[in-house]
Protein backbone atom coordinates (compact mmCIF):
# COMPACT_ATOMS: atom_id res chain seq x y z
CA UNK A 1 0.00 0.00 0.00
CA UNK A 2 1.39 3.42 -0.99
CA UNK A 3 1.72 6.32 1.43
CA UNK A 4 -0.99 8.94 1.86
CA UNK A 5 0.09 12.52 2.54
CA UNK A 6 -1.84 15.27 4.32
CA UNK A 7 -1.07 18.90 5.08
CA UNK A 8 -3.38 20.69 7.52
CA UNK A 9 -3.14 24.50 7.60
CA UNK A 10 -4.43 26.64 10.46
CA UNK A 11 -4.22 30.03 8.74
CA UNK A 12 -2.58 32.66 10.93
CA UNK A 13 -2.51 30.52 14.11
CA UNK A 14 0.99 31.64 15.05
CA UNK A 15 1.31 34.85 17.06
CA UNK A 16 3.58 36.83 19.38
CA UNK A 17 3.53 36.90 23.21
CA UNK A 18 0.81 39.14 24.64
CA UNK A 19 0.96 40.94 27.99
CA UNK A 20 -2.71 40.16 28.60
CA UNK A 21 -1.79 36.46 28.34
CA UNK A 22 1.16 36.82 30.73
CA UNK A 23 3.54 36.97 27.77
CA UNK A 24 2.13 33.84 26.18
CA UNK A 25 0.67 33.37 22.71
CA UNK A 26 -2.83 32.14 21.81
CA UNK A 27 -1.28 28.79 20.80
CA UNK A 28 0.22 28.46 24.29
CA UNK A 29 -3.09 29.30 25.99
CA UNK A 30 -5.44 27.27 23.79
CA UNK A 31 -6.26 23.68 24.74
CA UNK A 32 -4.77 21.65 21.89
CA UNK A 33 -4.32 18.01 22.95
CA UNK A 34 -3.92 16.72 19.38
CA UNK A 35 -1.39 19.37 18.35
CA UNK A 36 0.54 18.66 21.55
CA UNK A 37 0.46 14.91 20.90
CA UNK A 38 1.78 15.53 17.40
CA UNK A 39 4.65 17.62 18.83
CA UNK A 40 5.47 14.79 21.25
CA UNK A 41 5.35 11.89 18.82
CA UNK A 42 6.55 13.49 15.59
CA UNK A 43 9.15 16.14 14.80
CA UNK A 44 8.62 19.79 15.79
CA UNK A 45 10.41 22.78 14.27
CA UNK A 46 10.15 26.27 12.83
CA UNK A 47 9.89 27.15 9.15
CA UNK A 48 10.19 30.46 7.33
CA UNK A 49 7.26 30.39 4.91
CA UNK A 50 7.71 34.01 3.82
CA UNK A 51 11.01 34.32 1.91
CA UNK A 52 13.04 37.52 2.21
CA UNK A 53 11.85 40.31 -0.03
CA UNK A 54 8.21 39.18 -0.20
CA UNK A 55 5.26 40.68 1.66
CA UNK A 56 3.76 38.24 4.18
CA UNK A 57 0.52 36.71 2.99
CA UNK A 58 -1.31 33.45 2.45
CA UNK A 59 -0.47 33.47 -1.26
CA UNK A 60 3.29 33.41 -0.71
CA UNK A 61 3.10 31.17 2.35
CA UNK A 62 0.98 28.42 0.82
CA UNK A 63 3.02 28.32 -2.37
CA UNK A 64 6.10 27.93 -0.16
CA UNK A 65 4.57 25.10 1.86
CA UNK A 66 3.68 23.32 -1.37
CA UNK A 67 7.26 23.69 -2.54
CA UNK A 68 6.81 26.35 -5.23
CA UNK A 69 9.43 29.12 -4.73
CA UNK A 70 7.81 32.55 -5.05
CA UNK A 71 10.86 34.02 -6.80
CA UNK A 72 10.22 31.54 -9.61
CA UNK A 73 6.44 31.23 -9.75
CA UNK A 74 4.66 34.16 -8.04
CA UNK A 75 3.01 36.88 -10.17
CA UNK A 76 0.49 38.28 -7.67
CA UNK A 77 -2.30 37.23 -5.33
CA UNK A 78 -5.35 38.10 -7.41
CA UNK A 79 -4.61 35.86 -10.40
CA UNK A 80 -4.68 32.94 -7.99
CA UNK A 81 -8.04 34.10 -6.61
CA UNK A 82 -9.34 34.49 -10.14
CA UNK A 83 -8.57 30.84 -10.83
CA UNK A 84 -10.40 29.91 -7.62
CA UNK A 85 -13.47 31.78 -8.87
CA UNK A 86 -13.34 30.18 -12.30
CA UNK A 87 -12.31 33.43 -14.01
CA UNK A 88 -9.92 32.79 -16.90
CA UNK A 89 -7.42 35.59 -17.51
CA UNK A 90 -6.23 36.58 -20.97
CA UNK A 91 -2.55 37.36 -21.48
CA UNK A 92 -3.05 41.13 -21.06
CA UNK A 93 -5.56 40.92 -18.20
CA UNK A 94 -4.56 42.21 -14.77
CA UNK A 95 -6.60 40.89 -11.85
CA UNK A 96 -7.14 42.89 -8.65
CA UNK A 97 -8.61 41.71 -5.36
CA UNK A 98 -11.66 43.86 -4.72
CA UNK A 99 -12.71 44.04 -1.07
CA UNK A 100 -16.07 45.46 -0.11
CA UNK A 101 -15.09 47.66 2.85
CA UNK A 102 -16.59 50.04 5.39
CA UNK A 103 -15.14 53.54 5.33
CA UNK A 104 -15.76 56.27 7.89
CA UNK A 105 -15.16 60.02 7.79
CA UNK A 106 -14.95 62.36 4.81
CA UNK A 107 -12.28 63.46 2.35
CA UNK A 108 -8.72 63.18 3.60
CA UNK A 109 -10.06 62.04 6.98
CA UNK A 110 -11.59 58.86 5.59
CA UNK A 111 -10.54 55.75 7.51
CA UNK A 112 -10.69 51.99 7.02
CA UNK A 113 -13.22 51.10 9.71
CA UNK A 114 -13.76 47.49 8.54
CA UNK A 115 -11.84 45.72 5.77
CA UNK A 116 -14.64 43.12 5.47
CA UNK A 117 -17.72 45.39 5.74
CA UNK A 118 -18.74 43.45 8.84
CA UNK A 119 -18.15 40.12 7.07
CA UNK A 120 -20.96 41.03 4.73
CA UNK A 121 -23.13 38.13 3.61
CA UNK A 122 -22.57 36.82 0.11
CA UNK A 123 -26.11 37.47 -1.15
CA UNK A 124 -25.94 41.18 -0.31
CA UNK A 125 -22.38 41.45 -1.58
CA UNK A 126 -23.25 39.95 -4.95
CA UNK A 127 -26.06 42.46 -5.44
CA UNK A 128 -23.67 45.33 -4.73
CA UNK A 129 -21.02 43.93 -7.08
CA UNK A 130 -23.68 43.58 -9.79
CA UNK A 131 -24.51 47.28 -9.41
CA UNK A 132 -20.84 48.22 -9.72
CA UNK A 133 -20.56 46.09 -12.85
CA UNK A 134 -23.61 47.77 -14.36
CA UNK A 135 -22.41 51.32 -13.64
CA UNK A 136 -18.61 51.00 -13.87
CA UNK A 137 -17.96 47.84 -15.88
CA UNK A 138 -17.39 47.65 -19.59
CA UNK A 139 -15.08 46.29 -22.24
CA UNK A 140 -11.94 47.01 -20.18
CA UNK A 141 -13.30 46.51 -16.67
CA UNK A 142 -15.23 43.62 -15.21
CA UNK A 143 -16.20 42.96 -11.58
CA UNK A 144 -16.64 39.32 -10.52
CA UNK A 145 -18.55 38.43 -7.36
CA UNK A 146 -16.90 36.10 -4.87
CA UNK A 147 -17.74 35.16 -1.29
CA UNK A 148 -18.59 37.62 1.51
CA UNK A 149 -16.30 40.65 1.14
CA UNK A 150 -13.80 39.02 -1.26
CA UNK A 151 -14.33 39.90 -4.93
CA UNK A 152 -12.36 40.47 -8.11
CA UNK A 153 -11.76 43.20 -10.68
CA UNK A 154 -10.23 42.34 -14.07
CA UNK A 155 -8.67 45.25 -15.95
CA UNK A 156 -7.96 44.38 -19.56
CA UNK A 157 -4.63 45.87 -20.63
CA UNK A 158 -4.12 47.16 -17.09
CA UNK A 159 -0.99 48.29 -15.29
CA UNK A 160 0.97 45.85 -13.13
CA UNK A 161 3.48 48.25 -11.57
CA UNK A 162 1.01 49.92 -9.20
CA UNK A 163 1.83 49.80 -5.50
CA UNK A 164 -1.19 48.72 -3.47
CA UNK A 165 -1.79 48.01 0.22
CA UNK A 166 -3.91 45.19 1.70
CA UNK A 167 -6.89 46.75 3.53
CA UNK A 168 -6.40 44.54 6.59
CA UNK A 169 -3.02 46.26 7.04
CA UNK A 170 -4.66 49.63 7.66
CA UNK A 171 -7.60 48.81 9.92
CA UNK A 172 -8.68 51.92 11.81
CA UNK A 173 -6.24 54.14 9.89
CA UNK A 174 -6.77 56.96 7.41
CA UNK A 175 -6.67 55.67 3.87
CA UNK A 176 -5.17 58.72 2.09
CA UNK A 177 -1.55 57.65 2.56
CA UNK A 178 -2.31 54.08 1.48
CA UNK A 179 -4.15 54.65 -1.79
CA UNK A 180 -2.64 53.08 -4.94
CA UNK A 181 0.57 54.70 -6.18
CA UNK A 182 2.56 54.56 -9.40
CA UNK A 183 1.69 54.37 -13.12
CA UNK A 184 -2.05 53.81 -13.54
CA UNK A 185 -2.86 54.55 -9.92
CA UNK A 186 -4.90 57.65 -10.78
CA UNK A 187 -7.30 55.52 -12.77
CA UNK A 188 -7.74 53.11 -9.84
CA UNK A 189 -8.24 55.89 -7.30
CA UNK A 190 -10.90 57.49 -9.50
CA UNK A 191 -12.61 54.12 -9.87
CA UNK A 192 -12.61 53.61 -6.09
CA UNK A 193 -14.09 57.09 -5.60
CA UNK A 194 -16.89 56.42 -8.11
CA UNK A 195 -17.62 53.14 -6.33
CA UNK A 196 -17.91 54.97 -3.00
CA UNK A 197 -20.47 57.35 -4.50
CA UNK A 198 -22.52 54.47 -5.88
CA UNK A 199 -22.37 52.27 -2.79
CA UNK A 200 -22.90 54.97 -0.16
CA UNK A 201 -26.36 55.75 -1.54
CA UNK A 202 -27.43 52.17 -2.25
CA UNK A 203 -30.67 51.06 -0.47
CA UNK A 204 -28.99 47.92 0.88
CA UNK A 205 -26.36 50.03 2.63
CA UNK A 206 -28.96 52.44 3.99
CA UNK A 207 -30.76 49.39 5.34
CA UNK A 208 -27.59 48.00 6.91
CA UNK A 209 -26.90 51.30 8.64
CA UNK A 210 -30.47 51.48 9.95
CA UNK A 211 -29.95 48.00 11.43
CA UNK A 212 -26.69 49.06 13.10
CA UNK A 213 -24.52 47.02 10.74
CA UNK A 214 -21.45 48.29 8.84
CA UNK A 215 -22.24 49.65 5.40
CA UNK A 216 -20.26 48.28 2.45
CA UNK A 217 -19.71 51.84 1.23
CA UNK A 218 -16.43 51.39 -0.61
CA UNK A 219 -14.14 49.05 -2.52
CA UNK A 220 -10.43 48.49 -1.99
CA UNK A 221 -8.26 47.26 -4.86
CA UNK A 222 -5.00 45.40 -4.19
CA UNK A 223 -2.94 42.25 -4.82
CA UNK A 224 -2.81 42.69 -8.60
CA UNK A 225 -1.05 40.50 -11.11
CA UNK A 226 -1.19 38.52 -14.34
CA UNK A 227 -1.79 34.80 -14.72
CA UNK A 228 1.19 32.69 -13.55
CA UNK A 229 2.64 29.52 -15.03
CA UNK A 230 2.76 26.73 -12.45
CA UNK A 231 3.60 23.05 -13.03
CA UNK A 232 0.94 20.70 -11.71
CA UNK A 233 1.35 18.71 -8.52
CA UNK A 234 1.50 15.58 -10.66
CA UNK A 235 4.30 17.02 -12.79
CA UNK A 236 6.28 18.22 -9.78
CA UNK A 237 5.80 15.37 -7.30
CA UNK A 238 4.00 12.59 -9.18
CA UNK A 239 1.07 12.94 -6.78
CA UNK A 240 -2.67 13.10 -7.38
CA UNK A 241 -3.87 15.84 -5.04
CA UNK A 242 -7.04 17.35 -3.59
CA UNK A 243 -7.54 20.69 -1.86
CA UNK A 244 -10.16 21.71 0.71
CA UNK A 245 -10.68 25.39 1.55
CA UNK A 246 -13.44 27.99 1.73
CA UNK A 247 -11.12 30.65 0.31
CA UNK A 248 -10.82 31.45 -3.40
CA UNK A 249 -7.10 32.14 -3.08
CA UNK A 250 -6.41 28.56 -1.98
CA UNK A 251 -8.82 27.14 -4.53
CA UNK A 252 -7.00 29.10 -7.19
CA UNK A 253 -3.65 27.66 -6.18
CA UNK A 254 -5.22 24.21 -6.31
CA UNK A 255 -6.65 24.87 -9.77
CA UNK A 256 -3.28 25.97 -11.12
CA UNK A 257 -1.69 22.83 -9.64
CA UNK A 258 -4.50 20.74 -11.22
CA UNK A 259 -5.65 19.44 -7.85
CA UNK A 260 -9.23 18.34 -7.25
CA UNK A 261 -11.07 21.17 -5.46
CA UNK A 262 -13.50 19.84 -2.86
CA UNK A 263 -16.26 22.21 -1.79
CA UNK A 264 -17.63 21.43 1.67
CA UNK A 265 -21.20 22.57 2.42
CA UNK A 266 -21.20 25.11 5.23
CA UNK A 267 -17.52 26.05 4.82
CA UNK A 268 -17.48 29.82 5.35
CA UNK A 269 -13.89 30.80 6.09
CA UNK A 270 -14.84 32.01 9.56
CA UNK A 271 -15.68 30.74 13.06
CA UNK A 272 -19.00 29.29 11.93
CA UNK A 273 -17.39 27.10 9.28
CA UNK A 274 -18.11 23.39 8.95
CA UNK A 275 -15.01 22.02 10.70
CA UNK A 276 -16.14 18.41 10.91
CA UNK A 277 -17.31 18.48 7.30
CA UNK A 278 -13.82 19.47 6.23
CA UNK A 279 -12.24 16.68 8.27
CA UNK A 280 -14.61 14.10 6.82
CA UNK A 281 -13.99 15.42 3.30
CA UNK A 282 -10.23 15.05 3.78
CA UNK A 283 -10.50 11.42 4.83
CA UNK A 284 -12.92 10.69 1.99
CA UNK A 285 -10.59 12.33 -0.53
CA UNK A 286 -7.74 10.03 0.48
CA UNK A 287 -9.59 7.09 -1.04
CA UNK A 288 -8.89 8.43 -4.53
CA UNK A 289 -5.98 10.83 -3.97
CA UNK A 290 -2.39 10.47 -2.76
CA UNK A 291 -2.24 13.95 -1.25
CA UNK A 292 -4.74 16.22 0.54
CA UNK A 293 -4.23 19.86 1.47
CA UNK A 294 -6.76 21.19 3.99
CA UNK A 295 -6.87 24.90 4.83
CA UNK A 296 -8.78 26.63 7.66
CA UNK A 297 -9.16 30.42 7.52
CA UNK A 298 -10.83 31.12 10.90
CA UNK A 299 -7.78 31.89 13.12
CA UNK A 300 -6.50 34.43 10.61
CA UNK A 301 -9.84 36.24 10.37
CA UNK A 302 -10.06 36.43 14.15
CA UNK A 303 -6.57 37.93 14.36
CA UNK A 304 -7.35 40.53 11.68
CA UNK A 305 -10.35 41.55 13.77
CA UNK A 306 -8.18 41.81 16.91
CA UNK A 307 -10.41 39.24 18.63
CA UNK A 308 -8.32 37.21 21.08
CA UNK A 309 -11.19 35.02 22.31
CA UNK A 310 -12.20 34.16 18.75
CA UNK A 311 -8.64 33.28 17.79
CA UNK A 312 -8.29 30.90 20.73
CA UNK A 313 -11.68 29.40 19.89
CA UNK A 314 -10.63 28.89 16.27
CA UNK A 315 -7.35 27.23 17.27
CA UNK A 316 -9.14 24.87 19.63
CA UNK A 317 -11.72 24.04 16.95
CA UNK A 318 -8.93 23.30 14.47
CA UNK A 319 -7.36 20.93 17.00
CA UNK A 320 -10.53 19.21 18.19
CA UNK A 321 -12.69 19.18 15.07
CA UNK A 322 -10.15 18.88 12.26
CA UNK A 323 -6.80 17.50 13.41
CA UNK A 324 -8.33 15.08 15.92
CA UNK A 325 -10.79 13.33 13.58
CA UNK A 326 -8.32 13.36 10.67
CA UNK A 327 -5.49 11.84 12.70
CA UNK A 328 -7.72 9.19 14.25
CA UNK A 329 -9.01 8.33 10.79
CA UNK A 330 -5.50 8.09 9.37
CA UNK A 331 -4.48 5.60 12.03
CA UNK A 332 -7.02 3.18 10.55
CA UNK A 333 -5.81 3.67 6.98
CA UNK A 334 -2.29 2.24 7.03
CA UNK A 335 0.79 4.16 5.94
CA UNK A 336 0.54 7.95 6.04
CA UNK A 337 2.52 11.13 6.65
CA UNK A 338 1.03 14.25 8.22
CA UNK A 339 2.25 17.86 8.31
CA UNK A 340 0.44 20.48 10.44
CA UNK A 341 1.27 24.19 10.66
CA UNK A 342 0.06 27.78 10.26
CA UNK A 343 0.81 29.18 6.83
CA UNK A 344 2.07 32.39 8.44
CA UNK A 345 1.76 34.31 11.70
CA UNK A 346 -0.98 36.90 12.19
CA UNK A 347 -0.16 38.70 15.47
CA UNK A 348 -3.10 40.16 17.34
CA UNK A 349 -0.86 43.08 18.32
CA UNK A 350 -0.64 44.23 14.69
CA UNK A 351 -3.80 42.63 13.26
CA UNK A 352 -1.96 41.78 10.06
CA UNK A 353 0.40 39.14 8.66
CA UNK A 354 4.03 38.87 9.65
CA UNK A 355 7.03 37.05 8.23
CA UNK A 356 7.89 35.38 11.56
CA UNK A 357 8.88 31.70 11.26
CA UNK A 358 5.98 29.41 12.16
CA UNK A 359 5.90 26.15 14.15
CA UNK A 360 5.30 22.93 12.27
CA UNK A 361 4.95 19.28 13.24
CA UNK A 362 5.46 16.24 11.01
CA UNK A 363 4.41 12.69 11.81
CA UNK A 364 6.05 10.18 11.60
CA UNK A 365 9.22 11.98 12.66
CA UNK A 366 11.66 12.61 9.78
CA UNK A 367 14.23 14.06 12.20
CA UNK A 368 14.91 12.36 15.55
CA UNK A 369 15.06 14.20 18.86
CA UNK A 370 13.04 17.22 17.67
CA UNK A 371 10.10 16.78 20.00
CA UNK A 372 8.36 18.87 22.66
CA UNK A 373 5.58 18.50 25.20
CA UNK A 374 3.43 21.10 23.43
CA UNK A 375 2.88 22.65 20.02
CA UNK A 376 3.79 26.34 20.25
CA UNK A 377 6.11 28.96 18.83
CA UNK A 378 8.55 28.85 21.75
CA UNK A 379 8.54 25.04 21.97
CA UNK A 380 9.38 24.84 18.28
CA UNK A 381 12.18 27.35 18.70
CA UNK A 382 13.64 25.30 21.54
CA UNK A 383 14.06 22.25 19.29
CA UNK A 384 16.68 24.25 17.34
CA UNK A 385 15.29 23.00 14.04
CA UNK A 386 14.75 26.01 11.77
CA UNK A 387 14.07 25.64 8.06
CA UNK A 388 15.07 28.98 6.58
CA UNK A 389 13.77 27.74 3.24
CA UNK A 390 10.16 26.75 3.87
CA UNK A 391 10.01 25.05 0.47
CA UNK A 392 11.92 22.19 2.10
CA UNK A 393 8.91 21.32 4.27
CA UNK A 394 7.37 19.20 1.56
CA UNK A 395 10.68 17.36 1.09
CA UNK A 396 10.55 16.25 4.72
CA UNK A 397 6.90 15.28 4.37
CA UNK A 398 7.61 13.19 1.29
CA UNK A 399 11.04 12.03 2.55
CA UNK A 400 12.55 12.60 -0.87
Amino acid sequence: MSFKYLILIGDGMADRPLSRLQNRTPLQVAETPYLDALACSGSLGLARTIPPGFAPGSDIANLTILGYPSAEFYTGRSPLEAAGMGVELAADDVAFRCNLVSLSGEGTQRSMSDFSAGHIDTTTARELIAVLNEKLGGERLRFHAGVSYRHLLVWRGGETGINTTPPHDISGRRIAAHLPQGPGSGFLIELMQHAQEILSDHPLNRQRQAQGRPAANGIWLWGQGKAPRLPSLQERYQLKGALISAVDLLKGIGNYLKMTIIDVPGATGYLDTNYRGKAEAALQALREHDFVYLHLEAPDEAAHNGDLAAKIEAIEAFDRKILGPVWEGLKKRGRYRLLVLPDHATPLSTRTHSGDPVPFAIYPAPVSGKTAAVFSESAAQNTNWLLEDGCRLIEYLLWR
